[in-house]
C-alpha cells in the first residue's frame, strides 16, 4: 500500500470517481482490512471528504449490522475522517453557530462543558481511583458520572429535533447510525453508575466502563461538530432553526444553558396563528381553537399516525408524560424511535394493519410515574385501517384511590 502514500497525483477529480473509490475504500474497511492501510489509501486516492459523502457512505454501508461492527465501523469511520472533512464555505457575514442562541451554538457551548467535565475533572477523579478505590474516591467518580447523566438531553434535542428535518432532505445514514451510537453512551453510563453505587472491590470493570464512557463521548463531540452540525446547518433552513430553537426548552439542556434568546434579524414566525373555522361532527360542532383546547386539556397523552406509519398529531397538554417536539410531525413513527426498538413499532403496526389486533397495552414505571400506555388501531365505517392511536396516562394517582369520593363530598 505504501505507493498510493503522498501520491497525490492518484486523487480522484469527478463525483463518480470520488464516490465508486470511497464505497470500495470503505467496502475494504467492512471487510476487515487494516485500518491504517485504508487510512493510506484514502489519503492517496480521496484526500478531503464532504459531509455530503460521509452522509452517502454511512447511508450504504452500516445499515443492517450488528450493534458490535457498527460500533467497530463507526470508530474507524471517525478515524479516517479526522483533519480530512472539508469545511462548507458560509456566506453570512456571521456563522449562525456563532450567534448566541442559535441552536448549533448552544450544542456547542454544552459539547464544552462536557469535554471539560471529560478531560479534567473526570479524568482526574479516574486516576485517583486507579491508584486508590477508596469510598472517596468512588464518591467522586459517582458525582461526575451523576452529571455526565445529562448528556441524555443533549442527544435527544439532536435526535428529535435536528434528525427529523434531516431526514425530510432525505438524510438518513448518520442520523440512524448516531442515534444507535448515543444509546451505547447513554448505556455506558448507566452501567458506570451501576457500578459505581454498587461498587464491591472491582476496580478494573469501573476503570474499563468509564474509559468507554470518556472513549465514546469525546468521539460523538468530534463527529457532532465537524460532521453533523455542518450538515444540518447546509441543509436547514432559518425557520427550521427558528422551531428548533423554540422547542428546545421542552427537552432541556446539558450541564449549561443558551447564552440568550436567538432572534434572526428578521420578522420572526407567527406561530401563534390559528384559523378560526369549525369543524363539523356527528355529535357537535367546534371551532379548531375549542378542538385543540379540548383535546390539551384531557389528562392524557394522544400522538395519532396516519396509515403510512406517518406522524400527524399529538395533543400538548400542560405536563406530558413523554416528551413531544413539533418537529415529529411529517415524521414516520420508525425514525421517532430508537433504532434498538424500531423492531416493536413494526410488529404491533403489521398486527394492527392485518386486522390480527386492534388494541395493544403496556405499563412501565417511568420516573415518579406509573405510565400506562394504550394503542389502538383507527378504522373507518368500512373496517379500512387508517391509523393508530397512541394514548399515555400517568396511572400512579388512580392506583392508589380507596373508599369512594361523591361528586358533592
Amino acid at each position: 500500500m505504501s505507493e498510493f502514500i503522498n501520491n497525490r497525483e492518484n486523487l480522484a477529480t469527478t463525483n463518480t470517481e470520488r464516490m465508486t473509490m470511497l464505497k470500495q475504500i470503505f467496502q475494504d474497511l467492512h471487510n476487515g482490512r487494516n485500518l491504517d492501510e485504508v487510512k493510506a489509501h484514502f489519503d492517496a486516492y480521496i484526500g478531503k471528504i464532504t459531509v455530503d459523502e460521509i452522509s452517502q457512505l454511512q447511508h450504504d454501508f452500516v445499515e443492517g449490522i450488528s450493534a458490535a461492527e457498527l460500533q467497530r465501523l463507526y470508530a474507524q469511520h471517525t478515524a479516517i475522517f479526522k483533519g480530512s472533512i472539508e469545511e462548507e464555505k458560509v456566506e453570512q457575514v456571521k456563522k449562525p453557530e456563532d450567534q448566541p442562541g442559535h441552536p448549533v451554538h448552544t450544542f456547542k457551548l454544552e459539547n464544552q462543558e462536557l469535554d471539560k467535565l471529560l478531560k479534567t475533572q473526570l479524568q482526574i477523579h479516574l486516576w485517583q481511583f486507579e491508584k486508590e478505590d477508596s469510598a472517596e474516591h468512588v464518591f467522586m467518580l459517582l458525582e461526575d458520572v451523576n452529571l455526565l447523566l445529562d448528556i441524555d438531553k443533549h442527544y435527544s434535542r439532536k435526535e428529535n429535533l435536528i434528525f427529523p428535518y434531516l431526514e425530510k432532505y432525505g438524510i438518513y445514514g448518520p442520523t440512524t447510525n448516531m442515534w444507535r451510537i448515543d444509546d451505547f453512551i447513554r448505556d455506558g453510563i448507566k452501567e458506570a453508575k451501576q457500578k459505581l453505587a454498587t461498587y464491591n472491590g472491582d476496580k478494573q470493570a469501573v476503570i474499563g466502563i468509564m474509559n468507554y464512557v470518556i472513549q465514546e463521548v469525546g468521539e460523538m463531540i468530534y463527529r457532532e461538530e465537524n460532521i453533523l452540525f455542518p450538515m444540518a446547518l447546509k441543509n436547514l433552513t432559518e425557520d427550521e432553526w427558528v422551531k428548533i430553537a423554540h422547542e428546545s426548552d421542552e427537552i432541556g439542556f446539558c450541564l449549561t444553558a443558551p447564552a440568550e434568546e436567538w432572534k434572526p434579524d428578521r420578522k420572526g414566525l407567527d406561530e401563534n396563528t390559528i384559523s378560526e373555522g369549525f369543524i363539523k361532527m356527528e355529535t357537535g360542532v367546534l371551532s379548531l381553537k375549542q378542538l385543540e383546547l379540548v383535546l390539551n386539556h384531557l389528562p392524557v397523552d394522544i400522538t395519532f399516525i396516519d396509515q403510512d406509519d406517518v406522524v400527524r398529531y399529538f395533543s400538548h397538554g400542560k405536563e406530558r408524560i413523554f416528551a413531544r417536539t413539533k418537529a415529529v410531525i411529517g415524521r414516520t413513527v420508525q425514525n421517532c424511535h430508537p433504532p434498538r426498538s424500531v423492531h416493536v413499532v413494526e410488529e404491533l403496526l403489521a398486527e394492527f394493519k392485518s386486522g390480527k389486533k386492534d388494541s395493544e397495552d403496556f405499563w412501565i414505571p417511568f420516573k415518579d410515574k406509573y405510565v400506562y400506555i394504550r394503542y389502538f388501531a383507527v378504522r373507518d365505517e368500512d373496517g379500512k385501517y387508517v391509523g393508530t392511536l397512541e394514548f399515555t396516562q400517568n396511572i400512579a394517582p388512580i392506583k392508589v384511590i380507596d373508599g369512594e369520593k361523591r361528586i358533592l363530598s
